[in-house]
């Protein structure tokens, strides 16, 4: 066999073989989105807040969910709950968060992000007076890290007298540092309709690290009233604190 010949023969064997390892590599590549995907959630934190006001009187909380969507339409639903002190705090019962929620997601513009849907924040025998369950509806875009929220409340918001058509505006970044950090940046205006006493901005920023087997969150959050106070110890609920939280998605 000539050099020609030997070349021609070791290139042609060299193509196959990389062909031969290419190809698991590029099925993988190809592999489908599922069209339905169920997912799980579960956390622990030192201080369950919710639009920077205290849920869990300062005290940790136990927090879990369960997540649905489908990948074609863009459509999810889910149900996330957290344990609670405030209602009972209150005089009415009660200990559990129950959320339900769907909604559906999607692309406006290439790199421009939204989602609508609505959310039911239900409260368990909570015996309040109005009710402390509450609907909201809510449209949100986005853009890279950023993203614009608005929730509008179709009921009472959360046992508030009088205070159906209720709105709160959410601006939040989340941006890459490093492999696994991502730093959180978050301001808020609760409005609270016809009880402008009680309505009240709120901010947060923070940290949070995927460790491999949960991600772990530090934030320093405020919410700038003094109008929400505990009955039970007299703590303001929206001073600024830090929390932390662990969270594991499987």
């Amino acid at each position: 066999m000539n050099k020609l010949s030997t070349r021609l023969s070791l290139a042609a064997a060299l193509t196959l073989a990389l062909a031969t390892l290419g190809a698991p590599l590029a099925q993988a590549a190809e592999e489908p989105v599922p069209d339905n995907v169920v997912s799980f959630n579960a956390a622990l934190t030192s201080d369950y807040r919710y639009r920077g006001l205290s849920q869990s009187r300062m005290k940790p909380a136990v927090q879990g969910g369960a997540d649905y969507t489908h990948n074609p339409s863009g459509a999810y639903a889910g149900v996330w709950a957290s344990t609670i002190k405030w209602t009972r705090d209150l005089g009415g019962d009660g200990n559990v968060e129950i959320d339900l929620y769907g909604g559906k997601k999607g692309e406006i513009t290439k790199g421009v992000s939204y989602d609508v849907g609505g959310l039911y924040y239900g409260y368990p025998s909570n015996g309040l007076h109005p009710n402390a369950n509450t609907f909201e509806l809510y449209g949100q875009v986005g853009m890279g890290p950023v993203s614009l929220k608005y929730s509008h409340s179709a009921t009472n918001l959360f046992g508030t007298t009088d205070s159906k058509g209720s709105g709160y505006l959410d601006l939040s970044a989340n941006l890459d540092l490093a492999t696994g950090l991502v730093l959180n940046l978050h301001v808020g205006r609760q409005r609270v309709a016809h009880n402008d006493a009680l309505s009240y901005n709120d901010a947060k920023i923070g940290l949070t690290k995927d460790v491999g087997f949960a991600t772990v969150a530090l934030a320093v959050i405020s919410a700038n009233t003094d109008m929400y106070v505990s009955p039970v110890n007299g703590k303001d609920l929206g001073r600024s604190r830090a929390v932390l939280t662990v969270s594991k998605t499987f």
